[in-house]
């Protein structure tokens, strides 16, 4: 999935201002990550770190986690106080920031351990101005609403942020939008052995009918392996992009088209490991777009039961558990494009419009991101520490050939921007849709 240019502009605009508010208290200073657990970071995911984030290992692992917290903490004023919550995030040296409209409340959380900001707006109002936005939006004829790109909920700057095409229409509208950059991060040293087994990251192709019957390039598609993931009754899955099914973008194929690893010398010889079990995409299904592979026993006997990703082919990441976006929060994605690229969450929230093959438009809901995102890395996994934090849904950058070069293009529009399905909303609607008690597989980090 392609997004617009003008997405990262639009929605990193205040990241400069991270450090430019009233922040108080740092935040708690133990040691929330082993040495064990840094030591098994995988030399790829260490040296993209380092170049994406300029951060260290432990300074990774250490901010992901107490992003986990921050979030843990921001439910709680948001369902104890939303009418002074007003949002959360990973400020650029690290503390963890919760702005609230009331000093009264920036005084408990500042005994907390948390610094603070103060608000004009909280966040339910800035959700329910982007729901009336949004209503407005898909009220517009098509040939204007077609020069919106997005809308989010920027908790930096406290306000409501509409993207808008830099077109004749676009600037008829009148609508502000923001502009800025930010990036975090380290040096390598270390990773474990390469396993040659398929996991999440790696390529997978899929047709809308056997893939014997492909007679043209045009028929297969190619996407990245997300996460590995388990039903309650044993049954094996790996939850990749809504959008790679083809029952989703290609009119008139039904659901359960099959899932292969390609095979380099003759891709119809494929070895098919599964079939695409459900997938959604757009508002009926909360603005998610993911899908469910179901694995047959030649994908468990590939390896496809590990709770592992990499990017592309190179060393492996243990996946430890599950997380939820936090802005500021350091990321990094798995994909068998690109590989390893790094990054932090730039909003929580975003909605995106989606043109499908049949020329209809579906809103997608993420997470976005500054990792860079090519083309195929569709469905790929994103990390936060070693936690699964979501699917790799689109990028602005899918269309260049590296991430070298599409840093270079898109310097001038704020640089490159992904989204990001959350994987646990995706668990607890794919799992309800299924009838299965789905979980990501993981085992728990070295304490």
């Amino acid at each position: 999935m392609r997004l617009p240019l003008a997405l990262r502009a639009a929605i990193l605009a205040s990241a400069s201002l991270l450090t430019a508010g009233a922040l108080a208290q740092a935040a708690p200073g133990e040691r929330l990550v082993s040495e064990e657990h840094v030591q098994q970071l995988p030399a790829e995911l260490v040296e993209a770190i380092a170049r994406d984030l300029k951060l260290t290992p432990q300074q990774y692992l250490q901010r992901a986690e107490l992003a986990q917290r921050l979030s843990s903490y921001s439910d709680e004023l948001r369902a104890s106080a939303p009418d002074t919550f007003a949002g959360s995030w990973i400020a650029t040296d690290g503390r963890p920031i919760v702005a609230v409209t009331s000093t009264e409340a920036a005084q408990q959380v500042a005994s907390d351990g948390y610094g603070t900001h103060i608000a004009a707006v909280s966040e339910r109002q800035l959700e329910g101005a982007r729901a009336q936005l949004n209503e407005w939006i898909t009220a517009l004829p098509k040939d204007i609403s077609s020069q919106i790109n997005s809308t989010s909920v920027d908790v930096l700057n406290n306000q409501v942020v509409i993207d808008v095409v830099n077109s004749p229409i676009g600037q008829a509208l009148n609508l502000p939008t923001l502009l800025a950059g930010l990036q975090v991060v380290l040096s390598p040293d270390r990773g474990g052995p390469v396993d040659p087994r398929p996991q999440g990251g790696d390529t997978y192709v899929t047709t809308a009918e056997p893939m014997s019957a492909a007679t043209t390039p045009e028929q297969i598609g190619v996407c990245s392996f997300g996460f590995n993931a388990v039903g309650g009754d044993g049954t094996p899955y790996n939850l990749s992009a809504g959008h790679c099914d083809p029952a989703q973008e290609q009119p008139g194929a039904t659901a359960g088209s099959p899932v292969y690893l390609p095979n380099p010398v003759d891709v119809t010889r494929s070895t098919q490991v599964g079939s695409f079990a459900h997938s959604e995409m757009g508002i009926d299904s909360g603005g998610l777009d993911y899908s469910v592979i179901k694995l047959n026993r030649a994908g468990v006997d590939a390896g496809l039961d590990q709770p592992t990703v990499r990017g592309a082919n190179g060393t492996t990441v243990t996946v430890t558990g599950t997380a939820r976006p936090v802005v500021g929060a350091p990321i990094c994605k798995s994909g068998q494009s690109s590989t390893f690229t790094c990054g932090i969450v730039l909003a929580e929230s975003v909605d995106v419009p989606l043109e499908m093959m049949d020329g209809s438009s579906r809103l997608v809901r993420g997470f976005a991101g500054s990792t860079c995102t090519l083309s195929g890395d569709s469905g790929g996994a994103i990390l936060t520490g070693t936690r699964a934090l979501g699917i790799t849904s689109g990028s602005n950058a899918s269309g260049a050939p590296n991430c070298t070069e599409a840093n270079l293009v898109l310097a001038l529009d704020g640089g490159t921007a992904s989204i990001g399905i959350p994987i646990e909303k995706v668990v607890d609607r794919a799992g309800a849709a299924l009838g299965a008690d789905l979980r990501v597989r993981s085992v728990p980090a070295p304490a």
